[in-house]
């Protein structure tokens, strides 16, 4: 993990077309803006892990729906 300082109106590049930016800081809290090309998805974290476990289950489900689709055909 890279650990960087930055302040209010600074911003790292990742790459040659992501920027975060620090917009604001208050107390423990900052926010962020981040630029970044429109077929390059961004989430926060904890979204990111619930839709992966919401495709998760949509696999298994799909995979018992075909398995019962098997048994009736």
């Amino acid at each position: 993990m890279l650990a960087l300082s930055r302040k209010k109106g600074e911003a790292i590049l990742i790459g040659d077309n992501i920027e975060i930016s620090i917009i604001d800081i208050k107390g423990e809290q900052i926010k962020l803006g981040i630029t970044a090309p429109r077929d390059i998805s961004v989430y926060r974290k904890e979204v990111y892990l619930q839709i992966q476990e919401e495709n998760k289950a949509s696999v298994l489900t799909s995979g018992k729906a075909m398995e019962n689709l098997k048994k009736i055909l």
